[in-house]
């Protein structure tokens, strides 16, 4: 067996993976975005791991016989070119992450002047308003305590407990915050994943592109009751999502 003869056939594979598109429909911004990294990566990896496997197998099969096996010389080159390489694959990997993290919908949004107030309940550090462009925004306060989830919605003292609803393409401004120690919301279907600090807002920035009910957890061990720190998130049309918050504020 000889490398020229395996890498081909592995290359092969390879743009044959390439051709199919494994991504169905994302369910928001969020979840496309890491999607796609994830993809961006691993498309990165299968060569190298091809390559790496089959020098290994060439070695294995070419020395396997060898009764008298030598120490192996220095290669200046082998060795520079193998550096040069790595630090061309870490680069890779770092500005293809930096290109996800620097989006608000995974990074946490940053706070500047050119941004509206936030609309939120509490007089606390931390919460992040939508951009002036971003006039159907909507903003969810989402509060933690032991061991539920308390959520009121754009300033109004419309509250669901243990429920997020939400509207699908609108940019949405999640407030959360904590009442009494750490939790953390996770939404794995979304992409969602956001601390609850006590004591300050910890902003999350989402847009839906599906509807659809997703579970909700807190993932940060809270005590006794954290196994019970769950909830729907429900994601709904902009206008069933503008009717049904309508009827909740008639009938407070």
């Amino acid at each position: 067996m000889r490398v020229a003869r395996t890498f081909p056939v592995a290359l092969l594979g390879f743009l044959g993976l390439l051709a199919v598109d494994p991504v169905a429909a994302q369910n928001s911004v969020n979840d496309e975005l890491i999607t796609n990294l994830n993809l961006t990566l691993l498309y990165a990896a299968i060569p190298i791991a091809i390559l790496v496997e089959a020098v290994l197998i060439y070695a294995v099969v070419k020395f396997r016989d060898n009764d008298d096996p030598q120490p192996t010389q220095e290669n200046r080159r082998l060795e520079i070119t193998w550096t040069v390489a790595t630090a061309i694959v870490l680069l890779f990997v770092g500005f293809a992450s930096y290109q996800v993290l620097a989006v608000e919908e995974v990074g946490n949004p940053i706070d500047s002047d050119d941004r509206l107030e936030p609309t939120v309940s509490e007089d606390l550090e931390g919460a992040v308003g939508p951009h002036p462009d971003e006039e159907d925004a909507v903003e969810i306060e989402v509060e933690a305590y032991p061991y539920a989830w308390s959520v009121t919605y754009e300033g109004t003292d419309v509250q669901t407990m243990n429920e997020i609803r939400i509207p699908t393409d609108r940019p949405v401004y999640l407030h959360i915050y904590s009442s009494e120690w750490l939790h953390m919301l996770h939404v794995p279907d979304m992409g969602i994943k956001q601390s609850a600090f006590v004591g300050q807002y910890n902003t999350v920035k989402t847009e839906a592109h599906q509807t659809g009910n997703y579970q909700f957890y807190c993932t940060e061990y809270c005590g006794v009751g954290h196994s019970q720190m769950n909830g729907e998130f429900i994601v709904m049309e902009g206008d069933e999502y503008d009717e049904w918050l309508e009827e909740q504020q008639n009938s407070e």
